[in-house]
């Protein structure tokens, strides 16, 4: 292991220098915003940017069999365990915003600069970990690279996920150097994780409305996504009357209204339809069956399964009407996620009484909140909007975000927790006792 040198002028970054420096990594002509897929071109290079950054801050980089990398700030004489883990993710969703996480990655590794600059000395190590496929955009379910390292999903199932072009997620990781048969959980490596911290831009608009830069999550939202496949009759455009037609298109339509109707009865409750796939997909054919993606969330677990069977229901009957059937799949599935209250109420004392709030996106820390202590911190975002090219994050609240994260692990690197058998309680805070 090695012992990382106190960071100098020419290795300190700001967040925002971090964050200027990968600002035309993926941009998306098309779309607008950027498009950075596991494994494109553009997320490897980002990949490789966090590596570069990470070693020249002397810290030791590691990708593990999962794909997830780790850059280690190592304590002498220390294992790595009981260690402070932060980073996000840095893969995106097509036509997405610059901050979704690559903050967190650039605010982590701007808060170990913070921390240097300061001359602070941890005694328990601190990690940035950069996890793969978070947004699901390639493979159909986000969070893979963290529900492969926790068992969330099973090997098999991961290895057979196919992209858009028919590849399979086993060959795009032999196409990439790791060895397929080597994914899947990592007992080791959550024994080494004593908390996890991750900071990410707010997707909403809690922050903006209450008028902090900073802020602290309290829950994220049960959430899933489901494959809706109507299939009909596929025919000549120009041969076929209207009478004569069993057309997938029109009973998906009719479904996609549908499902804004039913999620609209329920109190909290989102559904979306974002994507819709027809095959064969010509301007002059008929579709034969169209397949249109599902995503539900609801803090009450029951409603989200309730909405989901209401809009398989309202599908079977707009389908049966237009001569189609119906099927749904289950893609993945989250329950609703409440973190660790200590902490939460912990972050939100060591960054100045940051407030807590809830959210309705899916991350990394929701994965590893089963197994692991874990907690979020949010930076403001004016715009409210996410997953667009019109997501904001004003540079003084990337600093701000950046110096409560640097905060926040000091708190807790700054000595071995109870866990880990020291004599050190918590205070009623949920910030650990100085000695």
């Amino acid at each position: 292991m090695t012992t990382a040198p106190i960071s100098s002028s020419s290795t300190a970054q700001s967040v925002v220098s971090l964050m200027g420096s990968i600002a035309d990594v993926g941009r998306d002509p098309t779309r607008g915003g950027y498009s950075r897929p596991v494994y494109s071109t553009a997320e490897l290079d980002l990949r490789s940017w966090f590596v570069e950054a990470a070693q020249r801050r002397g810290l030791d980089v590691e990708t593990d069999r999962n794909g997830i990398v780790w850059a280690w700030w190592d304590v002498p004489d220390h294992e790595r365990a009981d260690a402070v883990v932060t980073g996000s993710h840095v893969d995106s969703v097509p036509g997405g915003g610059a901050y979704d996480g690559p903050l967190g990655v650039a605010s982590s590794l701007a808060a170990v600069d913070i921390l240097r600059e300061r001359r602070f000395t941890p005694s328990r190590p601190i990690a940035v970990a950069v996890f793969p496929e978070e947004e699901g955009s390639r493979f159909g379910i986000a969070c893979l690279g963290s529900r492969l390292f926790t068992g969330a999903i099973s090997p098999e199932k991961a290895l057979n996920l196919k992209d858009g072009d028919g590849t399979t997620f086993a060959d795009v990781l032999r196409g990439n150097g790791q060895d397929p048969e080597a994914v899947g959980v990592d007992r080791a490596g959550l024994d080494r994780i004593g908390i996890f911290l991750e900071l990410h831009v707010e997707q909403g608009r809690g922050l903006v409305d209450l008028g902090a830069p900073v802020g602290v999550a309290s829950s994220i939202l049960g959430h899933g996504r489901w494959r809706i496949s109507v299939s009909g009759q596929g025919n000549h455009a120009g041969t076929t009357l209207m009478t004569d037609r069993r057309d997938p298109m029109v009973a998906a339509a009719r479904a996609v209204v549908a499902v804004r109707d039913i999620a609209v009865l329920h109190d909290s409750a989102r559904a979306t339809v974002g994507r819709l796939q027809p095959v064969p997909g010509g301007t002059n054919v008929i579709a034969s069956r169209v397949d249109f993606w599902l995503d539900v969330r609801h803090p009450d677990d029951a409603v989200t399964a309730a909405v989901v069977e209401q809009i398989y229901a309202a599908a079977r009957a707009v389908a049966a009407e237009e001569g189609c059937s119906v099927t749904l799949t289950e893609e993945s599935l989250s329950t609703t996620v409440h973190f660790d209250t200590t902490i939460a109420s912990g972050l939100a004392a060591a960054t100045g009484g940051s407030p807590l709030l809830p959210t309705g996106a899916g991350h990394d820390a929701g994965v590893l909140s089963s197994h692991v202590p874990t907690g979020m911190l949010f930076v403001r975002n004016p715009t409210g909007i996410s997953h667009s090219p019109e997501e904001l994050c004003e540079d003084e609240d990337a600093r701000a975000g950046a110096a409560a994260l640097a905060d926040a692990l000091a708190v807790h690197a700054g000595w071995a927790s109870p866990a880990a058998g020291s004599a050190h309680g918590v205070d009623g805070h949920g910030v650990f006792r100085t000695r």
